[in-house]
């Protein structure tokens, strides 16, 4: 049994603890609570179990009156179930102190509003550890799920559907998973990834994989396609299919904030292929060449960036600050590039520049020029791009790039 503590998170979480704007207060309390949780499971395991159960338990009538409408709240609860739920499976409880884990999860699942609780249910089986508890859940669920999907003229949605799907998965009844997926009027992911997993785990791989790519949504194009993109890809590799998973769906599941992070994360996923390849082939299959100019400077590959920054849509002040950056160590690039931001502020391009972004262009431009001893080319450059028509109310910034031509040859006469 599960000792007895005192949950300092439980007094951040009582009903109706939060107002309409309390999203970022919720967020804060909920990472604290998980930091809690996984300190006790360092030392009591069991207790730790109880604290993730608890912390469940509490979730929806504390969080309810909250405005979660920008989605932030429901990806904090959902980074702080999937932490915690590692803690709650490993726990070394009694087929007692489960079972009325599973018993008060399975309350608040129902209670559950907005199914901030979904990963709970999606891994419910592992939770619950015990065959027969499995089987209890799977059994419970079981009839009334099979009605809900064989009447098809009716949509009817059975709260804790994921419950009886991941029992049925983890107890090894499989047949009886595919049986009742197969009553379902449509295929979807949330609930077909359980028997795309099945075939997997009775050696099934390439079954698998057309099982996943067969519960595409045709109604909803693009609902879930990253889920089954990794899925396969994942499969693929663990089957030493490398190069077939990079190439049917390396290139789309790669993601992260910046195409830089998407770059990196194609990487990782893929040490050993050649990564300047990696990185044109996610341009090509991606698109927007100029916005790839930062992944490419930071990769090393000083001409791919070059070619990315001359296309328009490079953002001069990030053409800008690589200059700067690589005038000592890049002379070459560091001049191409600001060449290149010059031309794009003069064109238009930029969010509300100013005029000095010119000066400072010019002035890594002569300055790169200078150590590769190309002054003159330089200022021949210049010269081109300062006579040329610019577009509507970028004339100061022609005129910045004429008055430092016009001092340079002034240094020049005097020297």
């Amino acid at each position: 049994m599960a000792a007895v503590r005192k949950w300092e998170f439980k007094s951040k979480f009582r009903a109706n603890a939060y107002g309409w704007r309390g999203s970022n207060l919720a967020v804060t309390r909920l990472k604290q609570a998980a930091t809690e949780i996984k300190s006790v499971a360092k030392s009591d395991p069991v207790l730790a179990g109880d604290g993730v159960v608890s912390l469940a338990e509490r979730i929806w009538p504390s969080l309810q009156g909250i405005d979660s409408s920008s989605g932030a709240l429901g990806s904090a609860v959902f980074r702080a179930l999937n932490e915690l739920i590692p803690i709650l499976i490993a726990a070394p409880a009694d087929h007692a102190t489960r079972g009325k884990w599973l018993a008060r999860l399975f309350e608040a699942v129902q209670n559950d509003g907005v199914d901030y609780l979904a990963p709970l249910e999606e891994r419910w089986g592992e939770i619950a550890q015990y065959p027969v508890l499995m089987d209890e859940y799977a059994d419970l669920m079981l009839e009334m799920v099979r009605r809900a999907w064989a009447d098809h003229q009716n949509f009817s949605y059975v709260t804790g559907t994921s419950i009886c799907l991941s029992c049925l998965l983890e107890r090894g009844r499989y047949d009886e998973l595919q049986e009742l997926l197969a009553t379902h009027r449509v295929k979807f992911w949330p609930y077909h990834r359980f028997g795309a997993e099945a075939l997997v785990r009775q050696g099934l791989w390439e079954a698998a994989i057309a099982f996943a790519e067969t519960a595409r949504s045709t109604t909803n194009p693009g609902s879930y396609e990253l889920s089954i993109d990794r899925f396969c890809e994942a499969l693929l590799i663990e089957q030493g299919r490398a190069g077939e998973a990079y190439q049917s769906y390396g290139l789309r599941t790669a993601s992260g904030t910046t195409n830089l992070a998407v770059y990196r994360a194609l990487v990782r996923a893929y040490p050993d292929r050649d990564r300047r390849q990696m990185l044109l082939d996610l341009i090509d299959s991606r698109g927007d060449k100029g916005k790839w100019f930062a992944a490419a400077k930071d990769a090393g590959f000083f001409d791919i960036a070059i070619e990315c920054a001359a296309v328009y849509g490079a953002d001069p002040s990030t053409l800008l600050r690589a200059a700067r950056d690589f005038v000592d160590k890049e002379a070459k690039f560091a001049a191409t590039v600001a060449l290149l931001a010059l031309s794009s502020l003069l064109n238009g391009g930029g969010y509300d520049p100013k005029p000095a972004e010119a000066a400072d262009a010019v002035k890594y431009l002569l300055a790169a020029s200078r150590k590769m001893a190309a002054l003159d080319w330089a200022v021949g450059e210049l010269g081109k791009l300062a006579a040329q028509p610019c577009a509507a109310g970028r004339e100061p910034f022609q005129a910045v790039m004429r008055t430092a031509l016009a001092q340079w040859h002034q240094d020049e006469n005097k020297a």
